[in-house]
């Protein structure tokens, strides 16, 4: 029986580690810029460029960019590509229906898209750092484009022309007796308009966005939370001379 459950375990492990190395990879620590306005003004351009042509983010107001530091006529001027109203969602004009003719499945919302996709590799914004900066080539795909972090993904490389177009090296190798692919590295086949370095501050600023637009309440929150706590250490010290005050009376 002890043979069997090791048996079982040994060959767990090993799928698993095919898993990662074919699969998907580890995640990256995403830059925290939630307090950086610049950047989340240069991330919500970003987002409402590159991002809400198909993606919609329902439960955003295009008016809460005033928290981030833009005045309503900034945001009419720059921002305003599906509605007319500063107090409007942020929503898409493309036909549900014709989303899943053309990709597969309706795009989903993007509004707490950062929360949602949290799990053991990392917080939903070390995940989207991750996935926005590992697509690659890859032809034998409807959309001419693959992923790491989301191996098969419908959604083609819309930051393409910032990143320009690279394809991932992998070799064969052989983890507990099955054969595995792994990632090597990526080989650059054209430039984008960004450098590495440029391309990668984009992202940050584009994921700071969607990490701040998934709780725009989130610093004020931590805030409130320091002065609730240094409230409450000096109260208990407070009551702690008091209860020694009283019982030395008493005594």
């Amino acid at each position: 029986m002890k043979k069997i459950v090791l048996s079982l375990l040994l060959t767990a492990c090993a799928l698993s580690a095919a898993f990662a190395n074919s699969e998907g990879i580890a995640w990256d620590r995403a830059p925290n810029k939630t307090n950086d306005l610049v950047s989340l003004q240069h991330g919500a351009k970003l987002f409402v460029n590159y991002c809400l042509n198909c993606h919609a983010a329902a439960y955003m107001r295009f008016n809460r960019l005033t928290d981030i530091g833009l005045s309503e006529a900034q945001i009419k001027e720059n921002l305003l590509f599906t509605t007319d109203k500063v107090g409007e969602t942020m929503k898409v004009s493309m036909d549900p229906k014709q989303a899943k003719e053309w990709f597969g499945g309706v795009p989903p919302d993007l509004t707490v898209i950062a929360r949602s996709r949290a799990g053991q590799g990392g917080t939903g914004a070390d995940y989207l750092y991750t996935y926005l900066r590992t697509y690659y080539r890859d032809e034998s795909k409807a959309t001419g484009w693959n992923n790491l972090a989301y191996p098969n993904v419908g959604m083609p490389h819309v930051l393409w022309q910032l990143q320009g177009e690279r394809k991932a090296v992998f070799e064969t190798g052989h983890e507990h007796g099955h054969e595995v692919r792994v990632f090597k590295g990526f080989e650059q086949i054209t430039p984008g308009s960004m450098s590495p370095l440029e391309y990668d501050q984009a992202v940050g600023d584009l994921v700071g966005y969607l990490q701040w637009m998934a709780e725009p309440s989130q610093n004020t929150r931590v805030q409130v939370g320091v002065w609730v706590l240094l409230f409450l250490l000096v109260f208990t010290f407070f009551a702690w001379r008091l209860n020694a005050a009283y019982w030395r009376d008493i005594h």
